[in-house]
């Protein structure tokens, strides 16, 4: 399953925007309204429980200095990945889009796309007022 938020402009250069997401404490942040616990475990987890759903944690995977940041499910049994690209535009302004990129099986799909998609969309809109 893969979903993809459309990118945003964000009011900060791709350096300043990529330390912002290196320090997964930030991530608290962007979280939605009705996150129901936020916890950094070390400097490369975390995890973070929505109200009504499970707790997922987050490990970062890889990064490319200014431009990606991947994070995955610490977990195997939902393995998934969220994906940050950022593109610079200007000093002062880059681009961002984030994609979430799952396994599940078809009725695991169903019943995860549209909590997955508000989830992502509000890390997105969040992540343009920092």
């Amino acid at each position: 399953m893969h979903i993809e938020t459309p990118q945003k402009d964000i009011a900060k250069g791709d350096k300043e925007v990529f330390e912002f997401l290196t320090d997964l404490k930030n991530f608290e942040k962007l979280m939605p309204e009705n996150i129901d616990k936020f916890e950094v475990i070390n400097e490369d987890r975390f995890l973070f429980a929505l109200k009504g759903m499970p707790q997922i944690v987050l490990q970062r995977q890889t990064q490319t200095p200014n431009s990606q940041i991947i994070l995955g499910a610490a977990s195997d049994k939902l393995p998934f990945t969220l994906t940050a690209d950022i593109l610079a535009v200007s000093d002062t302004e880059s681009k961002v889009s984030l994609s979430f990129e799952g396994q599940f099986n078809a009725m695991m799909a169903m019943m995860v796309k549209h909590p997955i998609t508000n989830f992502m969309s509000t890390l997105s809109e969040n992540l343009t007022k920092i």
